[in-house]
């Protein structure tokens, strides 16, 4: 009998007490965005209390500045988007890491976002891949949005005025896979890195060349010159085609040092392999030498060793080219190590083809450029561009005692 009523009961219960999930998962949600919202907003009035010395409304000896108000920004966590309430100060500019942290998240998100999209990956994918690693989605219009927001601060970039000068220029280009007009081609990014009078380095430029001919270095030349490089006094560069030619046209009195590694390599690509470890040895013994007289006669010795080895193509080599990367005895010597390859630039490249080994093939030269651009740009500001790289007044040191050396000549 008690069986028979307690079942009709639960049924009726079942149909009173209903759980809304979906309900109770939103208002947990909300309860963990208010926390962590009024958790950040706490930490702001905490770092603005500790610039001032005082808090808000206290009056004390010690205080150093006041509160100005506040401004209103938006920070997507994990929890959901939240409302920082940032605080304003009357004389010094109140910096948070919590926005610096903003920031970087910012430009990575941006970053990925644009890799996905030059990828080829379907809008509706981004969508569901920005929902699993940043809790929130992207809508279609935002990626279009975006893409072209991006486009248009890589040009601003790409194309602002060079100030300053750059005694120290490096050259390099790199091909990339893009269609045209059904066909795979390759389509060259040229790159320009400079080191300032000040020692630190900078992106100088970054264009697309149908290839890496006469004809694509001269225009990028001129694109640096344009934009005013105007006096560097030395380009490191490996011996493209067409390069040297187009540096004696638009830099005449620039100094060009071919990249030594670049040198080693096409001296390895005629020696037997069971001969390049004794062939490096030799090499780089020319270029240990304490000046560029006394690297010529190691290099003679050179290749009358090689010649005896009957490595004959290997000779010829050295003698051609041996001279060309000689040139950066005519600096600094504390400079040499950085100047006599390009190395530097090297490092860079190949960062750009990790990036665009995921692409594959680019569906136009713009899309090449831009996710080359988009990297340097990142790299530019991160601490590659923050930290000194050399100390060029061992330069102008050198300039002015060469200098008072030939007035004392004359």
């Amino acid at each position: 009998m008690q069986n028979s009523i307690s079942a009709p009961v639960e049924k009726n219960l079942s149909q009173v007490i209903k759980i809304d999930e979906a309900q109770i998962q939103e208002h947990l949600g909300e309860m963990v965005r208010s926390t962590v919202e009024e958790t950040l907003n706490g930490l702001l009035d905490a770092e603005a209390d500790q610039l001032c010395q005082a808090r808000r409304y206290e009056h004390t000896e010690a205080r150093t500045d006041q509160r100005a108000g506040h401004y209103q920004r938006k920070l997507h966590t994990k929890a959901g988007e939240v409302q920082l309430k940032v605080p304003k100060l009357r004389q010094a500019k109140f910096e948070t890491a919590i926005i610096d942290r903003y920031r970087r998240r910012e430009s990575s998100v941006e970053e990925a976002l644009m890799e996905m999209y030059l990828a080829g990956v379907s809008v509706r994918r981004v969508e569901d891949i920005t929902q699993a690693l940043w809790g929130m989605r992207v809508s279609a219009g935002t990626v279009s949005d975006l893409n072209q927001k991006m486009y248009e601060r890589i040009e601003i970039w790409r194309n602002r005025k060079i100030e300053g000068t750059y005694p120290y220029v490096y050259l390099d280009g790199i091909s990339l896979k893009r269609t045209w007009g059904g066909e795979v081609r390759n389509v060259a990014v040229l790159v320009a890195v400079g080191v300032g009078e000040d020692g630190y380095r900078d992106i100088l430029g970054v264009a697309e060349g149908y290839k890496e001919d006469k004809a694509g270095w001269s225009g990028f030349l001129a694109y640096l010159k344009q934009r005013g490089l105007n006096s560097p006094e030395l380009f490191i560069s490996d011996k493209c085609m067409g390069l040297i030619e187009s540096l004696a046209e638009y830099y005449p009195d620039a100094q060009w040092q071919r990249c030594m590694v670049h040198f080693y390599r096409n001296v390895f690509s005629v020696t037997p392999k069971g001969k390049v470890k004794q062939v490096a040895a030799m090499l780089k013994a020319i270029h240990a030498q304490e000046d560029r007289d006394a690297a010529r006669e190691k290099a003679a010795a050179v290749v009358a060793k090689l010649e005896t080895m009957k490595l004959r193509a290997a000779a010829e080599k050295v003698r051609e080219g041996i001279d060309e990367t000689l040139t950066y005895y005519a600096f600094p010597d504390k400079h040499h190590r950085q100047i006599r390859t390009n190395n530097p630039l090297e490092r860079i490249m190949r960062e750009i083809r990790r990036r665009s080994r995921v692409v594959g093939c680019f569906p136009d030269g713009k899309s090449a450029l831009m996710l080359a651009a988009a990297r340097l740009r990142y790299i530019a500001g991160s601490k590659w561009g923050t930290r000194r790289y050399m100390n060029m007044a061992r330069l102008r040191e050198l300039k002015q005692e060469r200098q008072e050396a030939s007035t004392e000549a004359a």
